[in-house]
């Protein structure tokens, strides 16, 4: 199940999605983590230090390698350098999975321990002094849409990715490659008002959308969430004394995490595993199709001089079903072509 969290900077969605992972490596569900945010706080919300979230491999970096890997054998695409970011996987190429070994995780997963378990943590890498005024956060962000492109989750599996914050989050078509997406959401004025134009850019794409009320002190907030929300409002979250202690770097264990936030965190689980019978890989297909083709017309063709339109493969479908018919291609995955 992929699971996005989203929200406006300072709105706590970090912290969290720190907490969601935690939450389920406690249950032993396998889980990758994703830190595609410009901030890069995921790894220090899970407990390393910043010497250990520095030594974390960036995938912006590693593009190359991941796009090698992922063409596979697809005749579709010719070479990684004519791969963009919504490059579709097609016939030959290599699928991901979330329980496997594989040159992608390899090159750009660190297993991250926790008390309740272990995950592995992937992150896109900071933007650095290198790239003001001549790069842009989504080319690294790319890495992260080619790795849920190719990627066949199933059920009581879980990669969860703490996005960029506000609009940025829909400078690409990612934001249609998740089970569930969840804005954490603070009772202001503002923290609403991000919600509500998540919700428009996100209408016409079948995006299921829940919110996390963050920051809640009182009744009035709570009234405040629920008029300005409505049913989209799942649940809410207030001060955690646990919360305190782990962004000062001393956690308890997770364990001792206050029971509200405790039951707060199991209505998420329950939500993501309702989407599972939701999933139409059809529709995830066809929209894949729709933003690359989107993007090859905007830039991409004339970027890479190639006609991108035709590295879709009509007669391809993602879902589970594939991993069987391409055994043959996923059975070279611990090597890159």
């Amino acid at each position: 199940m992929k699971i996005a969290f989203v929200g406006k900077g300072g709105s706590g969605k970090t912290t969290l999605s720190s907490l969601f992972i935690r939450h389920l490596a406690a249950a032993g569900a396998p889980v990758v983590a994703v830190d595609a945010d410009i901030n890069q706080h995921l790894g220090a919300a899970l407990g390393l230090d910043d010497t250990e979230a520095a030594a974390l491999p960036a995938m912006g970096e590693r593009l190359s390698l991941i796009k090698d890997y992922l063409r596979g054998s697809n005749p579709r695409i010719a070479s990684a350098q004519t791969m963009i970011k919504t490059t579709p996987p097609g016939e030959g190429s290599r699928l991901l999975q979330v329980c496997e070994s594989n040159a992608v995780y390899d090159a750009c997963a660190r297993p991250v321990e926790l008390d309740g378990g272990a995950v592995r943590l992937m992150v896109t890498g900071p933007f650095t002094d290198s790239d003001l005024g001549v790069a842009c956060y989504h080319s690294k962000t790319g890495a992260v849409e080619l790795f849920l492109n190719h990627l066949v989750d199933g059920p009581d599996e879980y990669v969860v990715v703490d996005m960029t914050a506000g609009s940025d989050s829909f400078a690409s078509g990612m934001f249609t490659r998740f089970d569930i997406t969840f804005l954490v959401a603070e009772p202001t004025r503002k923290g609403v008002s991000v919600y509500r134009q998540y919700k428009e850019y996100a209408r016409d794409f079948g995006v299921i959308l829940k919110v996390v009320g963050n920051k809640v002190q009182g009744q009035d907030d709570l009234d405040f969430l629920r008029a300005e929300i409505g049913d989209d409002l799942l649940v809410t979250v207030g001060h955690s004394d646990w919360v305190r202690a782990m962004e000062k770097g001393r956690p308890p264990r997770f364990e001792l995490l206050e029971d509200v936030n405790q039951l707060a965190l199991r209505r998420l689980h329950t939500a993501v595993d309702a989407t599972y019978e939701l999933r139409n890989w059809e529709s995830y297909t066809r929209q894949m199709v729709h933003f690359h083709l989107k993007n090859a017309q905007s830039w991409g063709n004339e970027r890479t001089g190639a006609d991108l339109a035709a590295q879709i493969d009509p007669g391809f479908v993602l879902g589970e079903h594939v991993l069987g018919e391409n055994v043959a291609a996923l059975s070279g995955a611990t090597t890159p072509a």
